[in-house]
This record gives C-alpha cells, sequence and structure tokens, in this order.
C-alpha cells in the first residue's frame, strides 16, 4: 500500500495536498485497492460549493458503489474530467488523479486530518 508523505488524509480515506488556500482531494491507495476495479467515476460541478464530510462525487468498482468525502469544505474550482471518461485511472496510480480541487472556506479544518504516519496506523488496523 502507498502512503505519500506531505499529504493530508481523512478517516474516509481521502487524501488533501494543499497550496495555498487550495485543497487537492482524491481517493487514497488503500481506498482504490479495497474497492477494485473501478468503472465510473461521478464528479460535482465547479462552482459547487460543498461543506466538509458533505458526500461529493461516487466511485463504483465492479464489487461496490462509494460516496466520496470532501475533507475540508469549499468550493470546487477544478475537476479531474480524465476520470469520467477514464476511471481505471484510480486504480492505476490513486495519488496521481486527483479528482476535485476546492477553494477552501476554513483552512484551520486541516488540522483535524491525520498525517501519513497517522493514515497508515489506521489502514494497519
Amino acid at each position: 500500500m502507498k502512503i505519500v508523505e506531505g499529504l493530508k488524509y481523512s478517516k474516509n480515506h481521502e487524501w488533501v495536498k494543499v497550496e495555498g488556500n487550495l485543497a487537492t482531494i482524491g481517493i487514497t491507495d488503500y481506498a482504490q485497492h479495497a474497492l477494485g476495479d473501478i468503472v465510473f467515476v461521478e464528479l460535482p460541478e465547479i462552482g459547487d460549493t460543498i461543506g466538509k464530510e458533505d458526500a461529493f462525487g461516487v466511485v463504483e468498482s465492479v464489487k461496490a458503489a462509494s460516496d466520496i468525502y470532501l475533507p475540508v469544505s469549499g468550493t470546487v474550482v477544478k475537476i479531474n474530467e480524465a476520470l469520467v471518461d477514464e476511471p481505471e485511472l484510480l486504480n492505476a496510480d490513486a495519488f496521481e488523479n486527483w479528482m476535485v480541487c476546492v477553494e477552501m472556506d476554513d483552512p484551520a479544518e486541516l488540522d483535524e486530518l491525520m498525517s501519513a504516519t497517522e493514515y497508515e496506523t489506521i489502514c494497519q488496523d
């Protein structure tokens, strides 16, 4: 299982890369392994305002469908359109293939997320 240092992680298995007031978000390697072969991704619209821990999309695999939750509240400024046509990119590399980028409402919410080391611990339980 791959975990990238320098990112923040949620208990729902999303990762967050922070650049200024922007948060780029995707699912973790752990999540894509648990889902199996991903066949469909639904993403929000640019301009959507989404609350912390609210569902912002859906990932469907041959095994199951899972809601994806936003670890920080904000407004969607970019979506990864490539995932709509090629959802299997998440299986290829979950960290290279981000899902959304949001302008954060409250960067202090990042303090509630886990470091790579803390996230690795919950994945081993």
